[in-house]
């Protein structure tokens, strides 16, 4: 049976305690957890949630969560998920000064200005303010140019709701889009045939190679491509080896792996 956490009354929904925190993580001291996922529990109070010193990734998602008030002292914190909440506000996490990754989408931030609050953060590179697939978004997200308000505000974020905004990804959708243009693809309808001649499925010229003028995009295309494939390589070859070390660290000493998260 899952531990439950603590309810002050029916309309108060759970409450984390000390008691809780420990059966989920299987530790014995709050500073020695390092990653908690407590999500879909109904949580509207964090309780003690701030004194797990130590905490690195958190998923708080699903819940009824109206502030964030005990992770102002989180320093440790890289990963945040507090998707599909009752979030009007963020501005405990301006203390999170180790913040990477943070996952608001599905809350009650009504404007950019509610960001404001992360602007201090130098590390963080990853938001998620809505998410199509899961229909989730948040009040500010009806501007259609949020992204670049968000942008603005926060210019060291090199992801926005899952689109790279910055660095080589955005410089080669770029090169693509020109690239597409310059071939000239779909550009006016196909002339109509006579009766029971069958249509061809895209112009003749639409195979031909693009002229040589744009031959220097077709080049930068193909070098940012190959760059963009050696990147992401390297990246999964760095998340594999930090997956391991994670496994490793969150292997209890008596080999019983139900008290963990994952």
């Amino acid at each position: 049976m899952e531990p439950q956490g603590e309810r002050a009354g029916e309309s108060d929904g759970v409450r984390i305690t000390a008691q809780m925190l420990k059966a989920w993580s299987g530790e014995f001291a709050l500073e020695s957890i390092l990653l908690l996922k407590l999500c879909g529990l109904g949580l509207m109070d964090l309780g003690c949630l701030g004194e797990c010193l130590g905490l690195e990734w958190l998923d708080l998602s699903s819940n009824t969560l109206t502030h964030l008030g005990p992770l102002a002292s989180l320093r440790q914190l890289a990963v945040l998920n507090v998707s599909s909440n009752r979030l009007t506000g963020l501005e405990p996490l301006a203390s999170c000064e180790s913040l990477q990754s943070l996952n608001v989408a599905g809350n009650l931030l009504a404007g950019v200005g509610h960001l404001q609050c992360l602007a201090g953060l130098q590390r963080l590179e990853h938001l998620r303010l809505q998410d199509p697939l899961a229909r989730l978004s948040n009040p500010l997200c009806n501007n259609p140019s949020y992204r670049a308000a968000v942008g603005e505000l926060l210019p060291g974020l090199k992801v926005i709701d899952g689109e790279r905004v910055s660095g080589q990804g955005s410089e080669f959708y770029q090169l693509c889009r020109d690239l597409d243009k310059s071939l000239h693809r779909g550009s006016g309808p196909i002339s109509a045939l006579p009766p029971g001649e069958v249509k061809p499925w895209v112009e003749p010229s639409y195979w031909k190679p693009p002229k040589e003028q744009d031959s220097s995009i077709l080049e930068d295309a193909c070098r940012q491509f190959q760059d963009t494939v050696q990147e992401c390589q390297e990246l999964s070859r760095k998340a594999d080896a930090t997956l391991a070390q994670a496994k490793e660290a969150l292997r209890p000493p008596s080999g019983d792996t139900t008290s963990f998260v994952f």
